[in-house]
């Protein structure tokens, strides 16, 4: 009898130390609540993280962690919380949460594929949920725009590519054109240059022929003029009387 008296008061004891523990981990969570509601992140992740420190399969706690998380932006940290809020969680409403709020981060991100089904394993667990149901629409309103938008960048650089590609081209066949005629002009400015230097040298000639004609016909002329006061002075002179009136 004696001996079955010390296992039940060790049996007792047990309890009661669950029973502190389990406590503690609530209290924790409960300080955790209000540093939250007063907007100490912070403070209430502290308080969360004690509280799991106690009892990692605290679904409430884990949760309550991944939401001050989010609020400090510190949103891959927050994710982690959230989905293993959602494998511990029994209660569908409460899973519900944990998803609602990964498809938050997920949005906020602009990752709308995968927000969408985060808030399509919402809904799963509480299909009464509006305002999940107005975000998985919101996303796959934002996700097709991203898609069209993407789609017109790629169009856009495409076409301005393509200009650029044209633009080149016309650059290149307007530079060929304009060596082209700059060639043709060089060449039509080398043939009026030779053309140029052929009828000065023929003007040099000309002026030259007729320099010497101008000297013959001089020399000539002198000859002639010389001949002629010879023959003069070789005739006899007629003697002439004056008249005596």
């Amino acid at each position: 009898m004696r001996y079955l008296r010390y296992i039940l008061v060790f049996a007792l004891m047990v309890l009661g130390l669950a029973k502190v523990g389990a406590q503690n981990d609530r209290n924790f969570i409960h300080q955790g609540n209000r540093a939250y509601h007063k907007q100490k992140w912070a403070a209430a992740e502290t308080q969360y993280r004690k509280a799991i420190s106690k009892n990692q399969k605290n679904a409430q706690a884990v949760y309550n962690l991944g939401c001050a998380l989010m609020m400090q932006q510190k949103d891959s940290m927050a994710m982690i919380q959230f989905e293993n809020a959602s494998k511990l969680e029994t209660n569908k409403i409460r899973r519900a949460r944990s998803y609602h709020n990964m498809g938050v981060v997920m949005q906020q991100h602009q990752q709308y594929a995968q927000a969408i089904g985060c808030y399509e394993n919402a809904l799963r667990c509480n299909p009464q949920d509006n305002a999940t149901r107005y975000n998985l629409a919101l996303c796959k309103k934002l996700l097709k725009n991203q898609k069209q938008n993407k789609q017109n960048d790629k169009n856009k650089n495409n076409k301005d590519k393509n200009k650029d590609k044209n633009k080149d081209k016309q650059n290149k066949d307007q530079n060929k054109d304009q060596n082209k005629d700059k060639n043709k002009n060089d060449k039509n400015k080398n043939n009026q240059n030779k053309n140029n230097q052929q009828n000065q040298n023929n003007q040099d000639k000309m002026s030259k022929d007729n320099a010497e004609q101008l000297l013959n016909a001089a020399i000539q002329q002198e000859k002639d003029t010389k001949r002629k006061m010879q023959k003069a002075m070789s005739q006899p002179r007629r003697k002439q009387y004056e008249k005596n009136w």
